[in-house]
């Protein structure tokens, strides 16, 4: 029993010494980044939609910062970043989905579209520039303006998800 036990402590001991002598690469968040990147830059992206809300890009852009903070190690700079994100919002929009008998909409959807440049300095093959699009759906007896700051959120926290996916999850 005594060396079931020795067994067992010297693999524990291995795999903490393998776990430890790894570098950079993996995060349990799925995310890919080198280990030689250690800043981000985040841009204010601006309202450039035709309908603008006034809240939209603060809120945006602080779902984008706050997912690389929270996510990874990486330093937060205001210029130079070994990674970096610049881009606005480009579409910000409600539309009718769904109509009833009377020819009325019973879902309306809001949409949201950023146009998001992506700067890898340490690995230029991973830079893109790309458009990113998400939407909710909701009953169109409910004001936009009771839910809209809630919808923003719900579909900002989609786009950045998208966007982290896509820089350094390779998703």
């Amino acid at each position: 029993m005594k060396n079931i036990r020795n067994i067992v402590y010297f693999l524990i001991f291995i795999s903490s010494i393998a776990l430890c002598s790894c570098t950079g690469g993996y995060s349990f968040t799925g995310a890919d980044i080198s280990a030689d990147i250690k800043t981000i830059q985040v841009n204010f992206f601006p309202n450039q939609a035709s309908m603008v809300q006034p809240n939209l890009s603060t809120v945006f852009t602080e779902t984008l910062k706050d997912k690389f903070i929270y996510q990874t190690n990486l330093e937060m700079v205001n210029y130079d970043g070994d990674i970096a994100f610049e881009g606005a919002i480009i579409n910000y929009n409600v539309t009718a989905q769904s109509f009833q008998g009377n020819e009325t909409a019973a879902l309306n959807r809001l949409t949201i579209t950023v146009k998001v440049k992506f700067t890898n300095t340490k690995e230029t093959a991973k830079s893109f520039e790309a458009n990113f699009t998400r939407y909710a759906d909701f009953e169109s007896s409910i004001n936009l303006a009771s839910i809209e700051g809630e919808l923003i959120q719900s579909i900002s926290e989609e786009l950045v998800t998208d966007i982290f996916n896509r820089a350094v999850a390779n998703w």
